[in-house]
């Protein structure tokens, strides 16, 4: 009896090895989770003279250098981190004016904690504050083989740009080579209206106490490390969360370069999936819905479970073909533009339903002649548009000529519509939507304006009109 359970567990679980082997075929599978990216911290420390004024007790060095020396620390068993230690205005004397007087004294690597502190007990300020040579130094401090690594630049500082540079701009060049994210500042023991000529750099801090020095910097690191997520809610006209499907793309608005596409998600309940984003940079978020939605500047907080709301309701344009049979024209085209707008949205062929925000629109339908129709897409609605079907110009006689096609109006008036082969032969089969038409034909032979034949026609739906025109 034990050799027969054991005998059918067996068959059990070899049926189950089979089944299980062939579900992957079947089953959607997760993609292999990403390589966690190294993320380097540059410490760009002012060493200058300034930095032995007293604060609360201390030097202003002593202080910076002890808390560094702690948050070094406590970074050493971060996976995936490593940091790096740049100082300016340690090298050489005031009194020099060395504009230059700046080093990467611990270059970047994991657990490095130990050669960071060593360093700062060597280093004596003494020097000038050259900080646009610093940040232009610290591009090449940041390894360029690496181009997957998150790289932070951290400047403490309790003076400015002494070498007549400008830290500003070059700040941002270097963030738009991606060298480096946007920069944290701290300044220490500084007045108020000290940050005003930093805060150009990148994210600036006042320090104008050892204490909120302290909470700076460890909330600085927080938000280096803490995992940010977005979801997004994209919501009716009434703001209810119904949209999704629509690819969201956010740009780095200092590169103008997209750092993540996702294709909008909802689960069974409604609910939008978070999204993973780096908090370090600033984000334009555009929403590609026709036409899109671009929201400047997002406002996500680091370390956070952010949630953004957008209204972006949609309802479907339909172009539908007047009838089942195949069109004289072949497959006409209809160009979409946003009412009172010049610029093209898209261009589409009859037959195809097209997603739209709410809104009012005009459709160029590229019939002979072309047509010009208003419309209104309503959410969740479907708005169907079509043209009646044409008819066929056939001009029987066969003479070179010139001559033109115009639509006649009710008052008689006439548009131009097609021009002949110019030169050539006026036999031609020409579909054309229904209305009243002027043909209007010369001969290359004849010798004079008043020899111009001139016949009025009119095309009916899906029938074939013959005109005969003369030679004079």
């Amino acid at each position: 009896m034990a050799r027969c359970s054991y005998l059918l567990l067996l068959s059990l679980l070899t049926l189950s090895f089979w089944l299980g082997g062939a579900a992957p075929a079947r089953a959607q599978t997760a993609p292999p989770a990403p390589k966690p990216r190294t993320t380097r911290i540059l410490f760009l420390l002012d060493a200058s003279g300034s930095m032995l004024a007293q604060w609360e007790g201390k030097t202003r060095w002593e202080v910076a250098k002890g808390l560094l020396a702690r948050m070094a620390d406590s970074l050493n068993a971060y996976p995936s981190l490593e940091l790096g230690l740049r100082a300016y205005g340690h090298l050489h004397p005031k009194e020099e004016n060395n504009c230059e007087d700046s080093r990467l004294e611990v270059p970047f690597a994991p657990k490095n904690a130990a050669a960071i502190k060593a360093k700062l007990k060597a280093m004596q300020p003494q020097g000038n504050t050259p900080i646009t040579y610093s940040l232009l130094q610290s591009a090449d401090d940041f390894p360029t083989a690496d181009k997957t690594s998150r790289n932070v630049l951290i400047l403490i500082t309790d003076g400015l740009e002494s070498c007549k540079g400008n830290p500003c701009a070059t700040a941002l060049a270097l963030q738009r080579k991606r060298v480096f994210l946007k920069p944290f500042v701290i300044g220490i023991g500084a007045e108020k209206d000290f940050g005003k000529q930093l805060e150009c750099l990148g994210q600036y801090y006042n320090a104008a106490d050892v204490k909120t020095f302290r909470t700076i910097l460890n909330d600085v690191v927080a938000q280096t490390l803490a995992k940010t997520t977005v979801a997004v809610n994209l919501t009716d006209e009434q703001g209810r969360p119904v949209e999704s499907n629509v690819n969201l793309t956010f740009i780095n608005n200092l590169t103008e370069q997209p750092e993540y596409n996702y294709i909008h998600y909802r689960d069974a309940q409604g609910r939008p999936d978070a999204l993973d984003i780096d908090a370090l940079q600033s984000y334009d978020l555009v929403i590609n819905t026709v036409p899109p939605v671009r929201q400047p500047n997002l406002l996500i907080r680091p370390g956070k479970a952010n949630v953004l709301i957008y209204k972006t309701p949609q309802g479907t344009l339909w172009l539908k073909p007047p009838t089942a049979t195949a069109s004289p024209y072949g497959t006409v085209q209809a160009v979409i533009r946003q009412t009172g707008q010049d610029k093209t949205l898209l261009a589409l062929p009859f037959g195809a339903r097209q997603k739209l925000l709410a809104g009012n629109y005009e459709v160029e339908l590229l019939t002979l002649p072309r047509q010009l129709r208003r419309i209104t897409v309503k959410q969740g609605q479907e708005t169907a548009l079509t043209y009646e079907p044409p008819g066929v110009l056939n001009i029987v006689t066969d003479l070179k000529g010139y001559g033109s096609v115009y639509r006649l109006g009710q008052d008689e008036s006439q548009t131009w519509v097609y021009n002949l082969p110019h030169g050539g032969s006026s036999k031609i089969n020409q579909p054309l939507q229904p209305g009243t038409y002027r043909l209007v034909f010369r001969t290359t032979s004849a010798t004079g304006s008043q020899f111009t034949d001139v016949r009025t026609f009119t095309i009916r739906p899906s029938q074939t009109t013959s005109v005969s025109i003369f030679g004079r």
